[in-house]
């Protein structure tokens, strides 16, 4: 039995999207609680280069947002 691609269904892409930015804020603030610990300086700068990553995610995943809404709205249409 031959299988071939999934259709493409985006209609939970909009919540995905919501879902990830909410999680990769709350890790962002915990990361803030972890920076208040007694680290190591390396430990320190590497939680912070991991948070500028993680804020430019944001960033493309917000963009990324509004593309799948304006695709929704004119899939609705």
């Amino acid at each position: 039995m031959s299988r071939g691609p999934k259709p493409d269904n985006r209609k939970d892409n909009v919540e995905k999207l919501r879902e990830q930015i909410v999680d990769t804020i709350e890790n962002i603030e915990e990361s803030h609680d972890t920076l208040q610990r007694d680290l190591a300086d390396e430990q320190k700068e590497e939680i912070r280069a991991k948070n500028r990553r993680r804020e430019q995610a944001i960033a493309d995943k917000r963009d990324e947002l509004r593309d799948e809404y304006a695709f929704q709205q004119k899939q609705e249409d």
